[in-house]
């Protein structure tokens, strides 16, 4: 699954389009390397996102086109 779509599925962040610029203006890394939206995100890979002066750091746990709302969190967990 492309690393935009996964941000929103997993609702790390909440528009497609905004995963998309986020990725574009380097605020996103994969296993340390900034990462394009096309990237194809697989199990076990840290994704950190920049947001201004925070930094969210998470493992994928799973990747499912689509989930519950409730059930999103279940993605990912945070890393610190």
């Amino acid at each position: 699954m492309r690393l935009d779509k996964y941000l929103k599925v997993a609702r790390i962040i909440k528009r497609r389009t905004v995963a998309n610029e986020a990725c574009d203006t380097s605020h996103v890394s994969v296993n340390g390397k900034p990462a394009k939206a096309s990237y194809d995100v697989k199990e076990n890979d840290i994704i950190e996102i920049t947001f201004g002066e925070r930094t969210l750091k998470v493992r994928v746990l799973n990747v499912k086109e689509h989930v519950m709302k409730a059930d999103a969190a279940s993605l990912y967990e945070v890393v610190e």
